[in-house]
């Protein structure tokens, strides 16, 4: 399934949106700017990043932020956030791997685009190491 599509966000106006639930694991760094934008956009990409990656699913989000992020900064954190269903629609889903590696390829100039629909915060859901204690929330 390519993420899960909801139905229950509310806008302050009383309409109801229909959001997708969208994935993103992270490092440390990329965070404290998510952070600093208070939980509701993401930074811009780098010059050699040229597209954005979320995934459809907590299970692939937890494999590279385990595998790949703490490997790389000592860190790995799993966000999930939502995204108006007519802003996502637009973009296809490919699978790059195991079944369940399924995810979305947002062009960086597009990423202003995509961070004006989110609805709601981007929060942290799993953390890795799961010992550290340090409190990123």
């Amino acid at each position: 399934m390519a993420g899960r599509s909801r139905s229950d966000q509310v806008h302050p106006g009383g309409a109801v949106i229909d959001t997708v639930t969208l994935y993103r694991p992270t490092g440390p760094t990329e965070l404290a700017l998510v952070e600093a934008a208070g939980h509701r956009r993401w930074p811009p990409r780098l010059p050699d990043q040229p597209i954005f990656y979320p995934v459809t699913n907590e299970a692939y989000a937890v494999e590279i932020a385990r595998d790949w992020n703490v490997a790389a900064s000592g860190a790995g954190f799993v966000t999930r956030f939502e995204v108006r269903k007519t802003f996502m629609d637009r973009y296809a889903v490919h699978q790059v791997g195991a079944a369940h590696h399924t995810e979305w390829w947002v062009p960086a100039e597009e990423l202003d685009a995509l961070n004006d629909n989110i609805v709601g915060t981007i929060e942290v859901i799993r953390r890795f190491p799961e010992n550290n204690n340090e409190d990123r929330t």
